[in-house]
């Protein structure tokens, strides 16, 4: 029997399983994760009429989402995101109800909300974010539902179970008062890992997503750079992925000598013109440099990095200045 045929025995439409023209759209999406955000546009031409609208409208957002979280204090793409997520949402709210046996639908719908409440959270929209877990774990249910070899699906529901196991106390009230479903960390953590393993679409989201699970929660810091340096990879236009191996390396290893030579690689890398964001990478790479050599005993040198970037006035990313005064006053009541 066709998938979308009546049952003989219900009389209901049999589940419509897979990913309409999923290889344009995992196509379209790598732009995205690799920071190809001007060619995001041209490729949606080409994947849309293949591949359904909702999927279209979801990358289109997740591009300016991802755009936003390479300068995630500067506020500006916001007024261009919030209208391109609510179009994503409701374009996949009208296709469940066009065809609520459809399972990609309802994944879409879960991506789009995703992308949304992320974004909330950034702008400690707390609450609002938490009522969209709820009806993200409820979307993504039902496409699992529907396809249960949808391994892309089974990543939302993972976040949304892991983040409500192990939310700090103030987050579970909200919970409560939302009447929100409780969490599995276990669970949420093996899913999220499943749509690493298998995922069609989301894979680089979930080794994301898993890399930040394995720093704050769950102390597997070799597990997390590892992930970092395949998302590099994979992603090599990515400044951001470049940047969390420094960060990761100083932070969680105390590796300072290799934060740095982490940063210098990431200027180098800037300069011949092989990541986008170039003016913003070498801010944020130069920023801890200075961090590193400081650490590394070489505080003229430091000092020198700071004023050479103060005196430049970088306009991105948006707390370059702010931190860069901050390192410099810091480093002065010594």
């Amino acid at each position: 029997m066709a998938a979308g045929a009546a049952t003989p025995v219900t009389g209901r439409a049999a589940p419509i399983r897979g990913l309409t023209a999923a290889p344009q759209v995992a196509r379209a999406y790598d732009a995205v994760l690799n920071a190809d955000f001007e060619q995001v546009p041209t490729l949606l031409v080409q994947t849309c009429g293949p591949a359904p609208r909702a999927a279209c409208l979801a990358v289109r957002a997740m591009a300016t989402w991802w755009d936003i979280q390479l300068d995630p204090h500067n506020t500006a793409l916001d007024t261009r995101f919030s209208p391109e997520v609510e179009a994503a949402v409701h374009e996949a709210e009208r296709w469940t109800r066009r065809e609520p046996e459809r399972a990609e639908a309802w994944f879409y719908q879960g991506v789009a909300l995703g992308a949304r409440s992320q974004w909330k959270v950034l702008r400690d929209e707390h609450l609002s974010a938490a009522r969209d877990g709820k009806r993200i774990k409820e979307v993504l249910e039902r496409a699992l539902e529907l396809d249960p070899g949808m391994d892309d699906a089974a990543f939302g529901i993972g976040v949304y179970r892991y983040y409500a196991a192990i939310a700090p106390s103030y987050l579970r009230m909200i919970r409560w008062l939302l009447l929100l479903p409780g969490g599995d960390r276990e669970e949420g953590l093996a899913q999220m890992e499943r749509t690493s393993r298998q995922g069609q679409l989301a894979r680089g989201e979930a080794d994301y997503q898993l890399h930040l699970a394995y720093l704050w929660y769950e102390e597997r810091f070799d597990d997390a750079l590892a992930l970092v340096l395949d998302l590099q990879s994979r992603y090599p236009r990515n400044p951001l992925f470049r940047h969390l191996e420094a960060t990761i390396r100083d932070v969680y290893f105390h590796d300072h000598a290799r934060s740095l030579a982490a940063s210098e690689a990431l200027v180098a890398a800037a300069a011949r013109g092989e990541v986008n964001r170039p003016g913003l990478a070498t801010v944020r790479a130069r920023l801890n440099i200075a961090l590193q050599l400081d650490q590394l005993g070489q505080r003229d040198r430091a000092r020198l990095a700071i004023d050479t970037l103060l005196a430049a006035q970088p306009t991105a990313p948006a707390d370059a200045i702010a931190r860069a005064r901050e390192l410099k006053r810091t480093w002065s009541a010594r």
